[in-house]
This record gives C-alpha cells, sequence and structure tokens, in this order.
C-alpha cells in the first residue's frame, strides 16, 4: 500500500502537541529564572536596609557582620540555583528546537506526498481524457 499524504495527519498533530510541551516547558524555566532574577534583587535590597540600619544604630551594628555573612551564603545559593536554572533552559531550547524540526520535516513530507499524489492524479485523468478521445476518433473516424 502506498504511504499518502493523509497518513501523517495523526503525526503530525503529535509533533504539533510536543512542540507546544516543550514551549510550556521553557516557558515555566523563563518564568523560574525571573523569579530568581527578583529575588537576587530583593536580598540586594535587604542588604543595602540592613547596612543602612547597622550605620544609623550603632547598638544594631554587631549583627550586621553575622547578616551579611548569612546573605552571602544565600547568594552563593542563588548564583549555583540560577546556573542550573539557565543550564536547563539552555537544554529546554534545544529540546524545542528538535521538537520543532521533526515537526516541519513531516510537514514537508506530505506536502511532498499530497503534490506527487496531486500529480498522479492529474496524470491518470489525462490517460483517461486521451483514452475517451482515441475511442470517440475511432468511432467517429
Amino acid at each position: 500500500m502506498a504511504n499518502t499524504a493523509a497518513d501523517l495527519d495523526s503525526l503530525i498533530r503529535l509533533r504539533k502537541w510536543v512542540v507546544d510541551e516543550r514551549q510550556r516547558e521553557l516557558g515555566a524555566l523563563i518564568q523560574r529564572e525571573d523569579q530568581l532574577i527578583l529575588y537576587g534583587r530583593e536580598l540586594e535590597k535587604q542588604l543595602i536596609r540592613e547596612g543602612e540600619v547597622a550605620k544609623s544604630d550603632p547598638s544594631s551594628s554587631f549583627m550586621f557582620g553575622p547578616f551579611a555573612e548569612d546573605h552571602k551564603k544565600r547568594r552563593e545559593r542563588l548564583a549555583i540555583t540560577l546556573a542550573a536554572v539557565r543550564k536547563e533552559i539552555e537544554d529546554a531550547r534545544e529540546r524545542l528546537a528538535a521538537a520543532f524540526r521533526e515537526r516541519k520535516t513531516m510537514e514537508e513530507v506530505q506536502k511532498t506526498r499530497a503534490e506527487r499524489e496531486r500529480v498522479e492524479t492529474n496524470r491518470r485523468e489525462q490517460v483517461e481524457l486521451d483514452e475517451i478521445a482515441a475511442t470517440q476518433y475511432r468511432l467517429n473516424g
């Protein structure tokens, strides 16, 4: 049995679904990255506020050292987490690109098959018309 363009419809739908899933996955990771960046900004604001409090209130300045040390550890953990999320984003982009290429390949195969089917249908119709014309010529001739 010959492969037809319609045979690929379900595969193309599956590939579109995979592309959509990869886009959602990438979107979620980018959103996570944005949240981590906002958290990092908030940490910096917090450090600035605590530094100002320590400067203005000498009695609380002794607590700034441990706070700054804890802040440094949180920034380091954040940097590690952010690097991991960015690596996941890079991987997700590659998976999305691969899924998109697969979908496009299927669509191109379908387009090629549809064109081949159209050409074959036109050829058959022309053969039939030629036979009809030859038959009429023989009958009338």
